[in-house]
């Protein structure tokens, strides 16, 4: 793979991080290390250029070694580019190379800050930086272990010259008329202050004009911040680019797998985990004089589409059908697929004759919905659909039986006396038919009504309103199909036979 600056582009970097091999990186990795390397090398190549006015301050004896080191470790990089085949078909050479890349470029850097005088910035941006930057081109643990080394060889650097051991240096700091025969990183700071005093004597007003700039620059102080805003700035600009970069990625990448994880993929539609999940939601911001609905729909003979059309066929129905419910609803509506052929719509603050409505228009758009098929086959699909309304006075019984229920249980508990016991079986007293029908009725609404009340998640509320519209679903089918069913109606129904049969009984 070819490497040019394109690469570090926000559409590429996403391919460097998520697509391309352990070796393209590591090679990649390679690259940015030349372009440091050749950076210093430039900072050399001017400070021999200028070597007449910057000799004063800096060793040319030791810059010349430095200069060459800093030429054959960039050769070497560019002869690891170069050699890209073997690091790609072998994977214990890949594992070699890395090592041997973090550890150069580790040691390295190490001895360029070392050398130019022990800068905290270039320190803090080749440490940090450098060190989040190989992370995400090669195995970490090389870099991790490459991190500390360097620490600690900083470390161990800066406490060598208490020992009476003197580090070669760059740094030839004269301040005027005050030269210094020694320098290390002790006198570092010392010779910065009087560096500074002396450089703020030549301000007239405390001010600077292009006179006093000349002389200023010309100082040890200005150059040397200087080399090592030269040396960290725009490593540390790329650093930080490349990181905005990939939190970029990671923004667009974590907005991708939520759009895979909560939508069906084929229809668009809500999954039926998110679908369920905003159900919950939508319960638990339901008003007090509102009402829920919901709507289960499955489309009839859909194996058969299968089976006569094929499979493509009938990914194309479940796709366009999709379309026609987005298109029919509004978007305070929930839908979602359900599951196979089956979508789920709910409807919150629906009274129960609009989601009738809305259903019977659903059907009807359906229905009347033409499917091109292949070798231009067009056809019709239509759709059973159970509704179920939670209404608002439904709710406020169910919770009210609840109360009532939770309320006998404890009278009746062991705990309570004979008396209150007495009592409340003094209550049940009637006639065994008037205890038959209003048992059933009182034993479904105390089910219905335990569940809902002791319902530590909504989410098990949705599992009963979706199971109650279900059964509706399923009489729709055995009506002959293409039918809206609905749950109240049919519970409605049985309530109204129970009280026939006990007004005739009486």
């Amino acid at each position: 793979m070819a490497f040019s600056i394109s690469h570090l582009g926000y559409r590429k970097l996403s391919r460097v991080i998520f697509e391309w091999q352990a070796a393209d990186r590591a090679l990649l990795l390679a690259l940015f290390v030349l372009m440091e390397i050749t950076l210093h090398w430039i900072w050399c190549l001017y400070v021999w250029f200028r070597r007449e006015t910057y000799s004063s301050y800096v060793d040319m004896a030791l810059l010349y070694p430095l200069w060459i080191g800093i030429t054959l470790l960039g050769l070497f990089f560019l002869w690891m580019i170069s050699r890209s085949s073997p690091i790609k078909t072998g994977h214990g050479s890949l594992h070699t190379w890395q090592a041997v890349l973090t550890t150069l470029y580790s040691t390295y850097i190490a001895v360029v800050i070392l050398v130019m005088g022990h800068s905290s910035l270039v320190a803090g941006v080749s440490l940090v930086g450098g060190a989040m930057l190989g992370m995400m081109l090669i195995r970490r643990r090389y870099v991790w272990k490459a991190f500390l080394a360097h620490s600690m060889l900083i470390f161990s650097a800066t406490l060598i010259p208490y020992f009476g051991f003197t580090i070669p240096n760059l740094q030839q700091m004269t301040a005027s008329s005050f030269p210094l025969d020694s320098y290390n990183y002790l006198t570092y700071s010392e010779t910065t202050a009087i560096e500074n005093a002396i450089s703020a004597s030549i301000f007239q007003n405390g001010t600077l004009s292009w006179d006093t700039f000349n002389q200023l620059r010309f100082s040890s102080a200005f150059f040397w911040r200087s080399t090592h805003i030269y040396m960290s700035l725009p490593k540390a600009i790329f650093i930080i680019y490349m990181f905005r970069t990939l939190l970029l990625i990671l923004d667009n990448s974590k907005a991708e797998i939520m759009q895979y994880a909560n939508h069906d993929e084929l229809t668009q539609l809500k999954s039926r985990r998110y679908g369920l999940t905003q159900m919950q939601q939508a319960l638990l911001a339901m008003g007090d004089q509102q009402d829920f609905s919901i709507i289960l729909l499955d489309l009839d003979w859909f194996k058969n589409i299968n089976d006569n059309y094929g499979h493509d066929v009938g990914d194309q129905v479940l796709s366009e059908v999709a379309q026609t419910l987005l298109n029919s609803l509004t978007e305070e509506a929930i839908v979602s697929r359900y599951g196979g052929e089956e979508f789920l719509i709910v409807l919150p603050d629906t009274s129960h004759d609009s989601v009738m409505t809305i259903a019977k228009q659903l059907r009807r758009d359906i229905a009347e919905q033409v499917i091109s098929g292949d070798n231009h086959t067009d056809f019709n699909v239509t759709a059973s659909l159970g509704v179920y309304t939670l209404t608002h006075a439904e709710r406020i019984h169910i919770q009210s039986e609840y109360r009532a229920t939770e309320l006998e249980e404890n009278i009746q508990s062991p705990n309570n006396s004979k008396k209150d016991r007495s009592s409340v079986k003094g209550l049940q007293k009637s006639s065994p038919i008037q205890n038959s029908s209003q048992r059933r009725i009182a034993h479904r609404r105390k089910r219905v009504a335990t569940e809902i009340a002791k319902a530590q998640l909504p989410i098990d509320i949705c599992q009963r309103l979706i199971c109650i519209a279900d059964k509706a679903l399923y009489e729709a089918k055995d009506r002959g199909r293409n039918q809206v069913v609905s749950a109240n109606e049919i519970l409605a129904a049985e309530n109204s036979t129970v009280i026939s049969f006990y007004t005739a009984s009486k």
